[in-house]
């Protein structure tokens, strides 16, 4: 069974990610193939594997699995999220104007500012919910839209198939960030977009263990050029990692529907907590691409954010939290909790961080799949202790 010919629904896709890929064992888990050179049967013959960084079979089935998934035509395993966005990026080149989603990842801000501005590529940031701020952007050197949906940290709604839409009357590229709903809950291929990137070391991998991002596209011609891309960067993922990645995969269908379920429930608590100000959760009626998001995908993201009242809460809150970590990245089991504006976000300017509200009082919450209630009850303990650090004068 080919996973791209699979009729099968996503849960099974995923569940068995890599078991009939190997008819001479049987093996229900695909072997890691470390090696680096394939032999020869004879000279100008070949067995479809010469050398790693071009393709290799622990590798090759990843891909395969990603571009079933993901309902699209190829797929490229990259050594991180960071390297399957420069791969897509190097497409574009001197002269050529992308536009971007306003609320970004900071990383990708960085490597569009400050990496990809040297070979002349430029960039402007809109509300890609906006499609007459789209048309005002819009330059004849516009070459393709970046949509990150939900957006990291404000967790803004794109309207993939509206924006896609529009792109397709200009020739332009529609490139989604996927990251934070998965194939499992989104496919932004179905809906248009010729592009989809993860950073699979987060809900993919899903353990805080694999470092990894996927590329899947859609078409024969686009495929063929990010393959072209893809060997010539050489930043593809080693077999280990792409074996790591695959394991985890197989339980992504379970634990995104936790993620969800918990980061709806702890989303609904904060919103009436006295030292909370705003939730932003697309999962919650109030939100305003919550219309959208039902729309276009099948359930919501385990991250969300969130404002205190006041910034002082921030340090101590972090200090108080225990089953909680308070630490960088997410997708993982672990519940996670991030400072944007000190961590993953620090590389945006000052003044378009607070333009677009990432500022000093927002805390970004990325829920694992623990048990609700104690997670809940590390936020009411660690909040109460914040409170009264501030308003008691002294630490508890």
């Amino acid at each position: 069974m080919e996973q791209g010919k699979s009729s099968f629904r996503i849960e099974s896709k995923l569940a068995q990610i890599g078991s009939v890929n190997d008819p001479a064992t049987g093996a229900v888990n695909f072997p890691i193939y470390q090696s680096t050179a394939f032999r020869h049967p004879r000279l100008g013959q070949s067995t479809g594997f010469d050398y790693i960084r071009t393709t290799n079979p622990t590798r090759k089935v990843l891909e395969e699995a990603a571009a079933a998934l993901e309902n699209g035509d190829a797929g490229f395993a990259c050594s991180s999220g960071m390297a399957a966005l420069q791969t897509v990026f190097a497409k574009f080149g001197q002269g050529d104007h992308l536009i971007v989603s306003l609320d970004l990842y900071g990383g990708t801000y960085r490597l569009l500012e400050q990496i990809m501005s040297r070979f002349g590529v430029t960039a402007s940031y809109v509300d890609t919910n906006d499609l007459e701020a789209l048309e005002k952007c819009r330059q004849d050197n516009t070459r393709a839209v970046f949509i990150e949906t939900p957006t990291n940290p404000l967790m803004m709604i794109t309207d993939i198939e509206a924006v896609a839409g529009w792109a397709q009357q200009y020739g332009l590229l529609t490139i989604v960030d996927n990251t934070l709903l998965t194939p499992f809950f989104q496919r932004p291929l179905e809906l248009g977009a010729d592009i989809v990137v993860h950073s699979a070391t987060k809900y993919l991998g899903g353990h805080n263990d694999v470092l990894a991002g996927l590329i899947v596209t859609k078409g024969a011609e686009l495929s063929a050029e990010i393959g072209f891309l893809h060997n010539s960067i050489g930043a593809v993922l080693s077999p280990s990692d792409s074996y790591q990645l695959m394991k985890g995969m197989k339980t992504l269908a379970l634990r995104m529907e936790r993620h969800q379920y918990n980061a709806t429930e702890i989303a609904t608590y904060l919103q009436s907590h006295p030292a909370v100000a705003e939730v932003f959760c697309p999962g919650l009626e109030g939100h305003p691409g919550y219309d959208i998001q039902r729309r276009q995908s099948s359930g919501n993201t385990g991250i969300f954010s969130f404002k205190v009242k006041d910034a002082r809460y921030v340090e101590p809150l972090l200090r108080h939290i225990k089953l909680i970590a308070f630490a960088e990245s997410l997708g993982g089991v672990e519940s996670l909790m991030t400072y944007p504006a000190v961590q993953t976000h620090a590389d945006i300017p000052l003044e378009i961080r607070d333009a677009i509200g990432v500022d000093d009082r927002l805390l970004r919450f990325s829920v694992g799949i623990e048990h609700k209630d104690d997670l809940i009850e590390d936020l009411r303990t660690a909040l109460e202790a914040a409170r009264l650090e501030i308003e008691g004068g002294g630490s508890v």
